[in-house]
């Protein structure tokens, strides 16, 4: 099989440890899905057996690289004999990125209120008729308070809650 020139987004799976050459290393690659979203969470992952023989990329997997670690690779890939065993990719360039920021989930807001926690848009259970507008209520700590029926009783239901539980709780 030919080789075939590749750039990917990943995270290094373990300590990369050195080749069997001098100046030499290797790693493997779990692929940062473009598509996350759209795949299913029980997907496998996809993994790159990794090796380098340029000084500069083997010094710094070696020496700063650490597993968890997004980083870019580009080089070429071979396929191979095993269809078990994980694709082999010869890295030219490696460049450490950034960690992608952390997904919101659909759209869900915390707000503080003193020591009280509201969720503005979380998904509610539709079992049960709060209305469209209502926001949920914690302490600070987790107990459930109530819904407010719109944003603008949560003052109204905080006051409630601290006059029948005291305001200690």
């Amino acid at each position: 099989m030919n080789p075939t020139h590749l750039a990917v987004d990943g995270y290094v799976e373990a300590i990369p440890t050195p080749g069997t050459d001098q100046g030499t290393a290797t790693f493997e690659l779990i692929l940062f899905p473009s598509n996350a979203d759209d795949m299913a969470p029980d997907a496998p992952d996809t993994v790159f057996a990794c090796s380098t023989a340029d000084p500069a990329i083997t010094d710094m997997l070696l020496t700063e690289v650490q597993p968890g670690d997004l980083v870019r690779v580009c080089g070429t890939v071979d396929q191979p004999e095993a269809s078990d065993a994980p694709a082999r990719l010869t890295v030219c360039t490696l460049e450490v990125l950034p960690a992608p920021p952390v997904p919101v989930l659909h759209d869900m807001v915390l707000d503080r209120y003193g020591k009280y926690v509201v969720v503005f848009n979380a998904d509610t259970d539709t079992d049960i008729d709060i209305g469209a507008d209502a926001v949920p209520v914690f302490t600070a700590t987790g107990e459930w308070v109530g819904h407010a029926a719109s944003p603008d009783a949560i003052e109204v239901l905080i006051d409630i809650h601290e006059r029948v539980h005291g305001s200690g709780s």
